[in-house]
């Protein structure tokens, strides 16, 4: 896992927290609570993504494990 990703999500994080502050202190609250919505949204893609990847890579240890001939 590199740190690209974590700064990734955490730059998501602090766009959508100054977003959402501007909106909901110009009165609008309900577009305030979707720009919040989609940055969530958008990182849960970003986590399922690596979420694949592992599950991938842990099934294809598993396959190579099991063409091994056994000693």
């Amino acid at each position: 896992m590199d740190v690209e990703i974590i700064f990734k999500i955490a730059g998501i994080g602090i766009l959508t927290a100054v977003i959402g502050q501007i909106l909901k202190n110009s009165g609008k609250d309900d577009i305030s609570t979707l720009a919040t919505l989609a940055g969530v949204v958008i990182v849960l893609f970003m986590v399922i993504g690596m979420i694949s990847e592992l599950f991938t890579t842990i099934k294809s240890m598993f396959n190579f494990a099991s063409v091994l001939p056994f000693i």
